[in-house]
């Protein structure tokens, strides 16, 4: 928090009332905004949201090009030829991808062309090289020899065994994009296709939000890293590293910390000492009522609340250090966490990035099987598998594996969660919910 005022929220009547799952999000996203824009190389941009409208700053392609390897030719020379009666021209060079330095092609002439050179003086189409004999004085080929194995194929001449329209094969200068014309709009995702365009245009750089950094931190002296071997009462660490993967895959760059003891000293060390490289903090374990909840007793600054769902009823949230970092605090049942950062952290991320796509897309669906039972004035979220409606039929959700908040393996064989409102306590078979869907 960043006044006295919000921490003596946490202390006052406010505390121990039952939030809604809007409620907690809305006080959340009034205190996210989107990063700061900053000018990225090329590489480092993807993922980010372009700031900024690029234009096109020439034509693509530059200059008309062949789009086969073959021979560049005057159509009327080739229009009537034929396998039986082919063209017989004379190859006045080689153009290689890159070629400056372009021979002419007069009247029954050809020039050997390579894929991506530009179309010499004279070249009205090009011929497949298929289409040709390839300068060998027999029938049709498969491909051109190689140059280091037929020095001389720029010159001689070839066969032509079928005719080609004028422009066939030939890549016109500005037929992708022209000079001007709006290539990228701002507020754009950049993915790959969209970084190969940049460079395809000269972009070396882009002006871009960046991808917030958040850090992970997993609480509980129960917690062994996997690889190590699991005492009495022990168990892996797999919070920490569910956690990180799911900010990566909403477009943060994450860091994970290995797993923090319950002592509330060395929580506390550990977030400050990771400030410097957050932009969000997230936290799991340590919420609830319990003599050991660590982030409680370490994290003065978090409002720490009850909510109307389940899984997932304790949760806190509040910003902490210097610049006021948001730290998000998810109880440390599996899929309660996951869950969890599935309301209320992916879309901090994603309002950071500057991406209009802050929730996941809600759908609804036919559930067969039906809820037999939902906590009242809790809404529910249940693992389910979701199908998309098809000609024969609507879309259909069904449940995967059981409510209890531990079942991590059925968290990783679902694809969307069932949501089960507050004032609904049961499903009946057939009837349609909505689902978030996860993927």
């Amino acid at each position: 928090m960043s006044s006295t005022a919000e921490r003596a929220a946490d202390h006052g009547p406010d505390q121990d009332r039952v939030w809604t799952v809007a409620e907690h999000l809305d006080d959340i996203l009034g205190h996210v905004h989107p990063l700061e824009p900053i000018e990225l190389q090329l590489l480092e941009a993807q993922g980010c949201v372009l700031v900024e409208d690029v234009t096109v700053p020439g034509a693509l392609p530059p200059f008309d090009n062949s789009s086969m390897d073959g021979y560049a030719v005057r159509t009327a020379d080739v229009a009537a030829a034929t396998e039986d009666h082919p063209a017989v021209l004379t190859v006045v060079g080689d153009i290689a991808a890159g070629s400056g330095d372009l021979p002419a092609v007069g009247p029954g002439e050809a020039a050997r062309i390579m894929t991506g050179a530009p179309t010499p003086p004279g070249g009205q189409a090009v011929v497949p090289v298929e289409w040709t004999d390839g300068g060998l004085d027999s029938g049709p080929v498969t491909h051109m020899p190689a140059r280091g194995s037929d020095p001389h194929g720029g010159s001689g001449r070839v066969r032509v065994f079928r005719p080609v329209r004028e422009g066939q094969h030939v890549r016109t200068r500005g037929s992708d994009a022209d000079a001007g014309e709006l290539a990228l709009r701002a507020g754009t995702l950049l993915g790959a296709p969209q970084i190969g365009l940049l460079a395809a245009l000269g972009r070396a750089t882009v002006k871009v939000r960046p991808r917030p950094r958040v850090v992970v931190i997993s609480t509980g002296s129960e917690l062994v890293q996997p690889g190590e071997e699991v005492g009495p009462g022990r168990i892996h660490d797999s919070n920490s590293f569910q956690l990180t993967a799911a900010a990566r895959e909403a477009g943060a760059i994450a860091y994970r910390v290995g797993a923090v003891a319950d002592d509330a000293a060395t929580l506390r060390a550990a977030v400050e000492d990771q400030l410097v490289r957050a932009d969000v903090v997230v936290t799991s374990g340590g919420v609830s009522v319990g003599a050991y909840d660590v982030v409680k007793e370490a994290m003065h600054e978090v409002h720490f609340r009850k909510l109307a769902m389940q899984p997932g009823k304790p949760q806190g949230f509040g910003r902490v250090g210097p610049e006021d970092t948001p730290l998000i605090a998810l109880p440390g049942n599996p899929v309660s966490s996951y869950v969890s950062f599935e309301l209320f952290v992916r879309p901090i991320i994603r309002t950071m990035l500057g991406g209009t796509d802050i929730h996941r897309p809600i759908e609804r669906a036919v559930c067969p099987e039906g809820v037999a039972s939902s906590p009242k004035d809790r809404r529910q979220f249940l693992r389910g598998w979701y199908e998309p409606a098809t000609i024969d039929g609507p879309a259909t959700v069904s449940p995967v594996g059981g409510a209890g908040s531990h079942l991590i393996k059925a968290m990783a064989h679902a694809n969307a969660l069932i949501v089960v409102p507050e004032d609904v306590t049961e499903v009946s078979p057939g009837a349609e919910v909505d689902v978030v869907l996860l993927a």
